[in-house]
């Protein structure tokens, strides 16, 4: 198999932020980081089992989980972060600096410090950041994505398609790496 993946993820989901940190060991192939909103497709996508998350943070060796004190979190701008993140080829970066902003240091990813703060952390410039995120090409292309999202069938995050095949949910790694090693390259 020669197309590459796609993992769909928001920002403020904790179950993201548990593929997030393993997608690109575990996939044999490294996949496109794609934003989307979660509140668009993924209907109840701020029902979390916290305790779930923060066991399988610790068995991945990540940092206990500190949830932020809102909850469930404002996320556009993040998510216009993440997606300007990508059009200047920084989604990976900028989106585990945010995810670990949220959920290792517990901060507000609807507080604009915390975004420019993720941007630091991949040397996006604040100014441009601010820009980048009130661009109507940025908040076409979030929408875009989010659409290429419900056209892939997703209905939970994160997802990870391959081919036609969408994988779903928390085990949506292991499915996808499953079938990118067992189909023929």
């Amino acid at each position: 198999m020669d197309r590459q993946p796609i993992f769909f993820y928001d920002l403020g989901s904790p179950q993201c932020y548990i593929v997030a940190e393993t997608v690109m060991a575990a996939l044999p192939i490294v996949p496109e980081w794609e934003p989307v909103l979660a509140a668009e497709i993924a209907p109840g996508h701020t029902d979390v089992d916290r305790a779930e998350i923060e066991s399988r943070a610790a068995s991945l060796g990540l940092q206990p989980v500190r949830w932020p004190p809102r909850w469930p979190p404002e996320t556009e701008a993040a998510m216009l972060a993440a997606t300007y993140a990508k059009l200047i080829g920084r989604a990976v970066a900028f989106s585990l600096a945010a995810y670990r902003q949220a959920f290792a240091g517990g901060r507000d990813l609807g507080a604009r410090d915390t975004i420019l703060i993720a941007g630091a952390a991949c040397e996006m410039h604040p100014t441009a950041l601010g820009k980048g995120i009130e661009l109507r090409s940025t908040r076409q292309a979030l929408q875009t994505a989010t659409r290429r999202a419900r056209d892939a069938k997703v209905t939970t995050l994160p997802a990870i398609q391959v081919g036609d095949k969408t994988y779903q949910g928390l085990d949506a790694l292991a499915d996808a790496a499953t079938a990118l090693n067992g189909a023929p390259r």
